[in-house]
C-alpha cells in the first residue's frame, strides 16, 4: 500500500493524539507533565486530548475510550505512564488498527527504553511528532498481553512485595532492591510444572518461570544473545531456576545485578514461539504480566501474538541513549 494512502500512516503523521495518562506513575507531577505536553503539541499545531486515569479501576474504561476516539477521528493512542500503564493501553490498541505512542513515566520503563524513547517528557513528546510506525512484537499468555515479561512463582511474589514496599517507603530502585532481598529471604516452596514446546515435553521443579519479551531487560541481567536476542527473531525467552535454597537465590540476585545471570549453572533458558505450562495440582495460578498480577486458569499458553503493535518509534536523530 502507498504510505500516503495508509490510514495508520496518515494518523501517525498528522492525526489527533489521545493521551491516556496515569497520574500515579513514577515520580512525575501530573499537572506539570500535562503542561509540557501541551507546550510541545500546541507549539507544533497538533491536536491532542489528555484522558486522565484518576483511579486504577477506571483504566480499562479510559483506554477503550481513547481507542474509540482515535478510530473515529483517525488519530493516535498514546500511553503516558509506566510499563503497567503502557501494557493496559496497548491491550486496548492491539488489533484496533490504531497507531500507538508512548511517553514513559514509570520507574523502570523497559519498553520505552528498548525503543529509544526518552524518559524526559519534553524530549519524548517532541520525538513522537516525527516518529515512524514500526511493528513491535507482543507476547500473550491465555489472551493477556505482555510487552516486557510474564512470570509465575517467585517473581510475582517479588512484584507484590515490591508494591507493598513502594506504598510504605516510596518509589525507587533502592526500595525495589530491598523488597527483593526481603522476599528471597522468606521464599518457600517450588512449582511443579509440565512444559510442552515444539512437540517436546518436560517435567520440572522450579521456584519461578520467567518469560521475557524485552531484549534490554534480558541482556541487562547477563543473558547472552542466543536467549536475549530471541525477541528480535520473532520468539520469546523462557528462564527457569533449578531448585535452590535461600543463599543460592541471594547469589542469583547478586549475579543479575552484576549482569552475570547467564553464567549461573542453576539457570536454564530457552526460546520459543509457543509454550504450554501445566502446574501440577493447580487449576488456577497467579501470573504477572508487565508488573500486573492476575489469577489465570491452567494450562497457561505463552505465545507470540498474531498481530504486532504499530508503535511510533523515534527517528534515529531523536532516539534516546539506553541508560
Amino acid at each position: 500500500m502507498n504510505p500516503s494512502l495508509d490510514p495508520a500512516a496518515t494518523a501517525a503523521r498528522s492525526g489527533p493524539l489521545f493521551i491516556v495518562m496515569n497520574a500515579g506513575s513514577g515520580h512525575h507531577d501530573a499537572d506539570h507533565e500535562q503542561q509540557i505536553m501541551a507546550q510541545v503539541f500546541e507549539g507544533a499545531g497538533r491536536a491532542f486530548e489528555i484522558l486522565t486515569i484518576d483511579h486504577a479501576t477506571k483504566i480499562g474504561e479510559v483506554c477503550l475510550r481513547a481507542v474509540r476516539l482515535a478510530t473515529e477521528r483517525g488519530g493516535v493512542v498514546v500511553a503516558a505512564g509506566g510499563d503497567g500503564t503502557i501494557n493496559a493501553v496497548a491491550s486496548a490498541v492491539l488489533r484496533s488498527g490504531c497507531p500507538f505512542g508512548v511517553l514513559p513515566q514509570g520507574t523502570f520503563n523497559y519498553f520505552g527504553r528498548v525503543h529509544g524513547i526518552s524518559q524526559d517528557t519534553h524530549a519524548a513528546a517532541t520525538a513522537l511528532l516525527g516518529a515512524t510506525l514500526t511493528p513491535v512484537q507482543v507476547g500473550e499468555v491465555n489472551g493477556r498481553i505482555f510487552l516486557v515479561n510474564a512470570s509465575l512463582g517467585l517473581y510475582p511474589q517479588l512484584l507484590e512485595d515490591r508494591e507493598a514496599w513502594k506504598h510504605q517507603f516510596g518509589r525507587s530502585r533502592f526500595v525495589a532492591f530491598l523488597s527483593g532481598l526481603s522476599t528471597l529471604v522468606r521464599a518457600r516452596g517450588q512449582l511443579r510444572l509440565e512444559l510442552e514446546v515444539a512437540g517436546q515435553s518436560a517435567s520440572l521443579r522450579t521456584p519461578t518461570l520467567f518469560v521475557g519479551n524485552n531484549h534490554l531487560q534480558l541482556s541487562r541481567v547477563g543473558l547472552d544473545d542466543s536467549v536475549a536476542g530471541a525477541v528480535n527473531r520473532g520468539q520469546l525467552a523462557g528462564i527457569v531456576l533449578k531448585p535452590i535454597g535461600t543463599l543460592a537465590l541471594l547469589g542469583l540476585l547478586a549475579r543479575g545485578l552484576l549482569g552475570r545471570l547467564g553464567g549461573a549453572d542453576t539457570v536454564d533458558s530457552f526460546s520459543f514461539r509457543r509454550l504450554t505450562v501445566s502446574p501440577r495440582g493447580a487449576r488456577r495460578i497467579k501470573v504477572a504480566t508487565d508488573g500486573e498480577i492476575a489469577w489465570m486458569k491452567a494450562p497457561l499458553v505463552f505465545q507470540v501474538a498474531d498481530t504486532p503493535l504499530q508503535l511510533l518509534v523515534p527517528a534515529p536523530a531523536d532516539r534516546a541513549d539506553v541508560a
